[in-house]
């Protein structure tokens, strides 16, 4: 369209025109999504919160969850895309998916850009290192202060944020694209540690034995409070009605015993699952 001399009022009108177009073609509707029989859900491949299996099924605490939940709101077909954890909210606010079930923890600044569900889980730290410790790493404050340290975390993590409240230079901090790169990153000397939750650790920690747990690791504390991460399901800016139908199945499921199973098979303790009721999404979002 090319646009050329117009009046006062034309342009203005035009371009809200555009606007609303736009914003109509990105919409995530629930009616939208019935008519067209399937759901695009986004997973970061992350061991146990959300990742494919050899068949290309969504496994983990947010694909099962959610296969269950939107079951129940007649939609049964998924397809399932694998994304860096970093890509998930650019990806819901473009429209390339309509969800994602990756158990993405529930910060105030997430919130401002995409919409959350209830909180599905709960969850806190972990340290992964080389293999018998040899720099004899305790926690996160570590890094912050010695100077001969460097962490690894993951991009777009909220470890991201614990390292900054810390006080952990920059340049001691090593992203990396993806949690399978954190055995490599360690083992190659490119970091000492790698920050992630305890539950994505501990999977990392199985599958080799150059790295391992760090032992009697405690959640940092941060502004006197001890970090601990509520996760949910996102959603685009747009798509409330999807979320609020979503959100009123997933809090009567949270109350049953399938609900508990699914949370204990992928390696929640009783301690994570009750706290995962312990605040709700509208305090997670506006907490400082």
């Amino acid at each position: 369209m090319r646009i050329t001399k117009a009046s006062g009022w034309a342009l203005p009108a035009l371009l809200l025109s555009l606007v609303a177009i736009t914003q109509a073609a990105t919409a995530t509707d629930l009616e939208e999504i019935r008519e067209r029989g399937s759901i695009r859900i986004a997973v970061a491949d992350e061991v146990p919160y959300g990742y494919l299996d050899e068949n290309g099924e969504g496994r983990g605490a947010g694909p099962e969850v959610a296969r269950h939940v939107l079951g129940e709101l007649g939609i049964e077909n998924i397809e399932w895309v694998v994304t860096a954890f970093g890509d998930l909210i650019p990806g819901l606010e473009e429209g390339r998916f309509d969800m994602a079930a990756a158990e993405m923890a529930i910060r105030p600044a997430r919130c401002e850009r995409v919409l959350f569900s209830a909180p599905n889980t709960s969850y806190g730290e972990g340290l992964l290192v080389r293999a018998a410790n040899p720099l004899e790493i305790g926690g996160y404050a570590d890094f912050a202060e010695r100077d001969d340290l460097r962490i690894a975390v993951l991009e777009g993590a909220t470890q991201i944020g614990m390292m900054v409240a810390l006080g952990v230079p920059d340049g001691r901090v090593i992203p990396i694209a993806e949690n399978a790169a954190a055995i490599d990153t360690l083992l190659n000397g490119q970091a000492d540690g790698y920050a992630g939750t305890g539950l994505t650790v501990s999977q990392l920690d199985a599958q080799h034995p150059g790295v391992e747990v760090v032992q009697n690791f405690e959640d940092p504390v941060i502004d006197g409070q001890i970090v601990r991460s509520w996760g949910g399901f996102t959603f685009p800016p747009d798509a409330e009605t999807l979320r609020d139908a979503f959100d009123e199945v997933l809090l009567d499921y949270r109350n049953t015993q399938a609900w508990e199973d699914t949370l204990e098979g992928h390696g929640f303790t009783q301690d994570d699952i009750l706290n995962a009721f312990r605040f709700d999404t509208e305090w997670l979002c506006g907490r400082k």
